[in-house]
């Protein structure tokens, strides 16, 4: 299966495109979607729709996986974010990808098996999980390949809740 991991972010969206196959989990492809600060917001927000769109033609994900909106002390910054992740949702549903949200602390549960990891756990326990040489980089593309591990191991979940074989309680 090919997930697609997104981190949304005005200024930087990262993405981590990953595929599972068995036990085998390889990073195709991560990177960031970088925008101008001098560039007005309804530029940017289009953007990052028509290089995720991009992204999607090309890598053809069948599923994507996108970190829930949070609460920041900064409203301005989290109205920012909102946007972004308003825009990866549209750019993922017009393409008719299969859109799952998780919490930050699932993320960390699905990847290193403790909801209240740090950054530099997660990121090591990506590198390791996808056989990587050294830490993904940057942190948003990291996080975006996080979301797409943590897709993986949900998807298995619901492929044997639907097949009736989920005797693991």
């Amino acid at each position: 299966m090919r997930v697609l991991g997104i981190d949304p972010g005005t200024a930087t969206t990262g993405y981590g495109l990953v595929e599972g196959s068995g036990d085998r989990i390889t990073a195709l492809h991560y990177g960031v979607i970088t925008t101008s600060a001098r560039s007005e917001l309804a530029r940017r927000l289009q953007e990052i729709y028509r290089q995720l769109r991009t992204l999607i033609s090309e890598w053809r994900p069948e599923s994507a996986a996108v970190e829930e909106i949070f609460f920041s002390k900064n409203a301005r910054t989290a109205l920012a974010v909102g946007q972004a992740r308003g825009v990866v949702l549209l750019a993922l549903a017009d393409a008719d990808v299969p859109i799952h949200e998780y919490k930050p602390s699932e993320v960390k549960e699905a990847v290193t098996g403790y909801g209240a990891a740090s950054k530099k756990q997660m990121q090591r326990m990506v590198q390791h999980l996808l056989g990587l040489a050294e830490i993904p980089g940057p942190d948003d593309a990291a996080d975006a390949l996080a979301l797409a591990i943590c897709d993986l191991h949900f998807s298995r979940w619901r492929v044997l809740s639907a097949s009736g074989q989920d005797n693991l309680r």
